[in-house]
C-alpha cells in the first residue's frame, strides 16, 4: 500500500521550479497570489496541514499555534530568520521548526557593499539627475562623494553574513572592525585582519561605516537606539541589511535630519512596507525594498533547502536545518 503524501501548505508564491517539485513530492496547496496570508487563513492552514511553509511575512505566534490541533508537525520556514515564529511554543506542542541558513549569505553581503557604495558615492542622486534630464554635463565639484578605501568598517554581528561582508570590504581596502556576542577564533580574525571590540559603544563611536548584520532577538531590539546613534561620527554612515527592528527607525530619522550622521543605506524596516515619509524623502538615505536575498539562484536554493527539510522529515529523520530555541 502506497504511503499517503504529506499535506503541505505554502503561504506565498515561490519560484516555479520549487513549486513544481513540491507538487511532485507532496499533497501541496500553493498560494494563488503573492500576498501574505490573513491570520484567519493561517489559522485554517495550520489545522489542515502536516507541514506549513511560511515566509517572514507570516507571524506564527503562540496564539495561532494554540489552535493548530494535532496534525501540524513541521513548520518548514522559507528563509533563515525565524523571529516571526514562536519556536518555543511550537516545540512545546511537538511541532518542529526548520529554516534555510547560509543560502543568501553572499547575496546579502553583495547588497551590503552596494548600499555602502550607494550612500558614500551618492549613486541615487546621480541616477535621479539622469532620469529627470537635469544633468548639465561634467563638473569638477558636482556630486562629490567619498572613497571607501581606507575607511573603518564596523560590523555588528560577525556571523556568516558579517564575515562575507568583511571579506568583500577587505577587497575594497576597508579596515574591518567588529562586535559580536563571542569573539572569533584568532585565525578567523587574521583572515579578515579584523579588530574585535568588546564594547559596542566604543566601536560605534570610531567607525566611518557601520554595517548591521545581526539577527533580531529580544536582546537586539533597537540595539542601535538614539543614544548609540548619537555616539557615531557626524561623517559616518549606517547600513542595515539584517532586520529592521535592530534599528530605532524614528531615532535614525532624527539623527539624519539633524546632521548627527551623514547617511544611511537600508534594505529592511521596522514595518513591513517601508517607513515614514520623513525618512523616505531624505536625500542622504538609500532605501531598497528588502532585496538582499533577491537573486534567482538564492531563492531557488532556499526552496531546495525547504524541500530537503520536508523530505527528510517525511522519511522519519531529523530535518537537517532544525531550529532549536538554544540557537536563537
Amino acid at each position: 500500500m502506497a504511503k499517503q503524501k504529506l499535506s503541505v501548505v505554502v503561504t506565498r508564491r515561490l519560484p516555479e521550479a520549487v513549486e513544481t517539485r513540491l507538487s511532485e513530492l507532496f499533497d501541496v496547496k500553493l498560494s494563488d497570489n503573492d500576498v501574505p496570508m490573513s491570520r484567519e487563513a493561517l489559522a485554517m492552514a495550520i489545522k489542515e496541514a502536516d507541514v506549513l511553509v511560511p515566509t517572514l511575512t507570516d507571524t506564527i505566534d503562540a496564539g495561532l499555534l494554540a489552535g493548530a490541533g494535532d496534525r501540524l508537525k513541521l513548520i518548514a520556514n522559507y528563509g533563515a530568520g525565524v523571529d516571526h515564529i514562536d519556536v518555543d511554543s511550537a516545540r512545546q506542542r511537538g511541532i518542529l521548526v526548520s529554516n534555510t541558513p547560509g543560502v543568501v549569505t553572499d547575496d546579502t553581503a553583495d547588497m551590503t557593499m552596494a548600499l555602502i557604495l550607494g550612500v558614500t558615492r551618492r549613486l541615487p542622486e546621480g541616477l535621479a539627475k539622469m532620469q529627470t534630464g537635469e544633468w548639465a554635463g561634467w563638473s569638477p565639484t558636482a556630486l562629490m562623494g567619498g572613497r571607501i578605501g581606507g575607511r573603518r568598517l564596523g560590523i555588528l554581528g560577525m556571523g556568516r553574513i558579517g564575515q562575507a561582508v568583511a571579506r568583500r570590504a577587505r577587497a575594497f581596502g576597508m579596515q574591518v572592525h567588529y562586535h559580536n556576542r563571542r569573539r572569533l577564533r584568532p585565525e578567523t580574525e587574521a583572515e579578515y585582519e579584523a579588530t574585535y571590540w568588546e564594547s559596542l559603544d566604543q566601536m560605534v563611536a570610531r567607525m566611518d561605516v557601520l554595517s548591521i548584520n545581526c539577527p533580531h532577538t529580544p536582546s537586539t531590539f533597537h540595539l542601535m537606539n538614539a543614544r548609540r546613534l548619537k555616539l557615531m561620527k557626524k561623517d559616518a554612515v549606517v547600513i542595515n541589511t539584517s532586520r529592521g527592528e535592530v534599528m530605532d527607525e524614528n531615532a535614525l530619522t532624527r539623527a539624519l535630519k539633524a546632521g548627527d550622521i551623514a547617511g544611511a543605506g537600508l534594505d529592511v524596516y521596522e514595518r513591513d512596507r517601508g517607513t515614514n515619509a520623513e525618512l523616505r524623502d531624505l536625500p542622504n538615505v538609500v532605501m531598497l525594498p528588502h532585496m538582499g536575498s533577491a537573486t534567482v539562484e538564492g531563492r531557488i536554493e532556499m526552496g531546495e533547502k525547504v524541500l530537503l527539510n520536508i523530505k527528510t522529515f517525511d522519511d522519519g529523520h531529523r530535518p537537517p536545518d532544525l531550529v532549536v530555541p538554544a540557537m536563537l
